[in-house]
């Protein structure tokens, strides 16, 4: 996320979704987050068990033509096999569903063709420091202090914290052209 951005969003992503969660289990949500995963990942190898089920050995969970069901359930089953996940519990009990890996398989296959019939493997994140998602990120950080410093001396001088003074110069006796322009200027 940019820079400002990733104050903020992810605690109210997280707030999100924890309500969402509550919606869905209701009153009997466990209280502490390691129960409440075990149980999400429960539900989900159960619901990829069930798809495996239902699908069998047919092209598409209706026959030999797709219906919505299946490019719904194809957005979910080839993000999962795609993504480089922080936990592969959920990816690697996909994979051992040798029948949803192969209708995953087929249908990129069939509406997506590239060289290989298989799943493409993960993109490789560069591992360059600035990504081509925020190529001027060191730049934006800048901008950021420079304009956060220039708002806290705009407040601090139009508040009054701080005033200028106009100081006038102290003279010194003895002075050569500068003591004579004086001089002059006084008569």
């Amino acid at each position: 996320m940019p820079f400002p951005l990733n104050f903020f969003l992810p605690g109210r992503m997280q707030r999100q979704h924890m309500e969402r969660l509550q919606l869905l289990c209701g009153e009997h949500r466990p209280e502490h987050e390691e129960e409440l995963e075990k149980e999400l990942y429960q539900d989900a190898r159960e619901c990829l068990t069930l798809l495996s089920q239902r699908l069998g050995s047919q092209k598409f969970f209706f026959g030999d033509a797709p219906a919505s069901l299946d490019a719904f359930v194809f957005s979910y089953l080839a993000l999962l096999l795609q993504v480089k996940l922080p936990s592969g519990k959920l990816q690697a009990h996909l994979r051992g569903l040798h029948n949803l890996c192969a209708y995953c398989t087929h249908i990129l296959s069939l509406y997506f063709p590239w060289d290989g019939a298989e799943v493409p493997p993960p993109r490789q994140t560069p591992v360059s420091p600035e990504t081509e998602e925020e190529p001027y990120r060191r730049r934006t950080q800048v901008l950021s202090v420079l304009a956060g410093l220039a708002a806290m001396v705009g407040y601090a001088l139009l508040s009054g914290i701080v005033s200028v003074q106009r100081a006038t110069p102290a003279r010194t006796p003895g002075t050569g052209a500068l003591g004579m322009a004086e001089g002059d200027e006084e008569e």
